[in-house]
């Protein structure tokens, strides 16, 4: 299928970007014939995206007549408390989105989606308190060593509300393994509990915390580094360090898909607990079936799936994915989108289960 947008998406991008430097809305996007004023756009979503989200409901509703988007009708937190706001809490919303493009097929679809579209993706990193002695000199090698090294605290989220939790162990347990072959190497320092169980922290290393709060974390001093997105790191100006591909979860390298499967948590639900595997880190959005406004959330899914939405989804320190995948048919997706999605890759679509 064929992108609607010009192949000489660069110099789209260009233009968006500096229109947004500028101050206006570089591409309108039509919303339903007439307007509505109470057409509010309401957003539930992983609180990674809370510094980009806001800016794109805005350019919507800028260019939709009669709709707004406050701040007071979007969420951001955990994934998997944003999806079950929809899915258990039965809440509506005009979008979802998620930091792991598995969690809508498994919490929404197909009761309460239809579909989900994979927008883009960002690795994990390690920012750092860079007023930690034992950070100095700190590097995308050496790491490992400067993170375990006495009086070091580590901060981490919560990985049964989270996916950024359970990622974050994925990446201690894939860095033993590309050590010495132990994913237990690494994540025995922070963690009492064996690989592949309910992961349970060491008071003394480890401090689990909302992604959201690491730059307040940090700036305090009450830890020494976060495992958090990349994107995160950016917005916040933080101080990081990259990971190898094989580790920080950001590729979607047939090999390097092998090696995520590798690591393994177990995660709080539905009572018990869910075995948890690694994969490349994919951020999807829907329109929940119970959308008050599916339109306006179409039309957000539209601008993420275009080169506006692009333009600011990398300069968030998010890559884009472009065209957009789909879970389902591009065909059966609402019109507006199905010129700017293709199906999901065989690599990853098998990791839907």
């Amino acid at each position: 299928m064929t992108p609607r947008w010009p192949v000489v998406i660069v110099v789209a991008i260009i233009a968006v970007a500096a229109g947004f430097a500028a101050g206006y809305l570089v591409r309108p996007v039509a919303g339903p014939a007439g307007g509505n004023p109470n057409l509010v756009l309401s957003i539930s979503a992983a609180g990674t995206l809370a510094p980009i989200f806001p800016a794109i409901a805005s350019a919507v509703a800028n260019g939709t007549p009669g709709a707004s988007a406050p701040l007071a009708a979007q969420q951001y937190q955990g994934s998997l408390a944003a999806l079950a706001a929809i899915g258990t809490l039965h809440q509506p919303f005009d979008v979802a989105a998620a930091a792991d493009f598995r969690l809508i097929p498994q919490i929404l679809e197909p009761t309460y989606a239809g579909y989900e579209i994979v927008f883009g993706s960002t690795p994990e990193v390690l920012a750092y308190d860079p007023s930690v002695a034992a950070f100095d000199g700190i590097n995308t090698t050496n790491w490992p060593a400067k993170l375990t090294a006495s009086g070091v605290v580590l901060g981490i989220a919560n990985q049964s509300t989270d996916p950024n939790g359970y990622n974050g162990i994925f990446v201690l347990e894939l860095q033993g393994l590309l050590q010495n072959g132990s994913l237990s190497t690494l994540y025995d320092h922070f963690y009492t509990t064996p690989v592949g169980g309910l992961a349970e922290p060491d008071p003394t290393t480890t401090r689990v915390e909302p992604e959201s709060q690491a730059a307040t974390l940090l700036a305090a001093h009450a830890v020494s580094a976060f495992i958090i997105y990349r994107s995160y790191a950016v917005s916040q100006h933080l101080s990081y360090v990259t990971l190898d591909p094989r580790v920080g979860l950001g590729s979607t390298d047939v090999d390097d898909i092998a090696v995520y499967a590798n690591a393994s948590t177990a995660i709080l639900s539905g009572g018990g607990t869910t075995l948890v595997r690694g994969a490349p880190v994919l951020f999807s959005a829907t329109v929940p079936l119970n959308a008050p406004n599916t339109d306006l959330g179409v039309s957000f899914l539209d601008y993420l799936a275009s080169p506006a939405g692009f333009a600011i989804l990398t300069a968030a320190g998010f890559t884009p994915i472009f065209p957009a995948y789909t879970d389902q048919d591009p065909d059966a997706l609402p019109g507006a989108l199905t010129p700017d999605v293709v199906a999901l890759p065989a690599d990853l679509a098998v990791l839907l289960g």
